[in-house]
């Protein structure tokens, strides 16, 4: 597929998809079907009971009811869904703009606890263009939010840029810190496959408060006294801070648009990613929307740009 910029027009999922798994917190069985999506449509929940839709929840940071070890959308009448960072990483990194996530419970599948699988099943449906083109929200000056020794800024940036840092009181994590250009092709092979990760002291306290009842070896990384308890190990040295990258991701699909902008984390997690979202979208004087530009096809789409190079300096319309 040819065409002008990469990212220069909007993007869904070429056929549906179908993925079964397991609530990481309820443990409960769960489906969900990925639609394709018309232009403009956003990335938006559909909670059905048998065939029909209970709920349409849009994937909106002001939708966000909960930041407790997950995100949780809810709607004005209760209705939520929840965990659903793993699955909007994988859609934002794939640069897919437009997708119904019909789903029968109220939480989206853990899988094997990363994006992985998500983006193995985007790949092998194939992501369709569509007629419109993307639009981006440009950061156009620095948002930061505090919260003791926890930090996160959103600033000017031509891309989207990720610098996400952790400090675990913890021998098996300790501080780490990672800054990526983010692409398709580096959320695949350097993002998408690193997974949830959790402390085994912790497992009887969150299972007390309903929590993690469908935690396994299967889907996270277990971290015990004096060893990490999966018998296969990390699938990288710094597997903790690209998860906490993918979350990053993830959370700030929220804006509801790709960002131009660099983000920094301290210390952070799914609260502080909502908040920051939240601030920058709260000021108007921070961001423009910007719209990628009709060209003739001169490049091909599977070259690797960073997302967003398209539009970085095109003029805003404001909305």
């Amino acid at each position: 597929m040819g065409i002008g910029f990469i990212g220069a027009k909007q993007t869904t999922i070429s056929r549906e998809i179908i993925l079964t798994g397991t609530g990481v917190h309820s443990g409960s069985p769960v489906s969900i079907i990925l639609h394709p999506a018309d232009a403009d449509t956003g990335i938006r929940f559909l909670i059905t009971k048998g065939n029909e839709v209970k709920a349409e929840i849009p994937a909106d940071v002001h939708m966000v009811s909960n930041v407790t070890l997950c995100t949780v959308l809810s709607d004005e009448n209760g209705a939520s869904v929840s965990t659903v960072e793993h699955l909007l990483a994988a859609l934002r990194g794939l640069c897919v703009d437009n997708v119904y996530v019909e789903i029968d419970s109220g939480e989206v599948p853990i899988m094997d606890g990363s994006s992985a699988e998500f983006v193995e099943a985007i790949d092998e449906v194939g992501i369709r263009e569509l007629g419109s083109p993307r639009k981006y929200i440009k950061v156009l000056k620095p948002i930061r939010v505090d919260e003791g020794d926890c930090w996160g800024e959103l600033s000017p940036h031509s891309g989207f840029h990720l610098d996400v840092e952790i400090d675990f009181d913890t021998k098996f994590i300790g501080r780490q810190r990672l800054s990526v250009e983010m692409t398709p092709g580096v959320f695949r092979s350097e993002i998408s496959r690193a997974r949830t990760f959790g402390f085994m002291k912790d497992v009887e306290q969150l299972w007390a408060a309903g929590l993690a009842l469908g935690a396994s070896l299967e889907n996270s990384v277990a971290i015990g006294e004096d060893r990490i308890i999966n018998p296969e190990g990390l699938r990288f040295d710094n597997e903790f801070v690209r998860h906490k990258t993918l979350d990053a991701v993830g959370d700030l699909a929220l804006a509801g648009a790709p960002l131009l902008a660099a983000f920094k984390s301290v210390r952070g997690g799914h609260r502080l990613n909502s908040l920051v979202v939240k601030a920058l979208l709260a000021d108007k004087d921070a961001w423009s929307i910007v719209s990628a530009p009709r060209v003739r096809d001169t490049i091909h789409a599977e070259a690797e740009m960073p997302m967003g190079a398209a539009a970085a300096n095109f003029a805003a319309d404001r909305s």
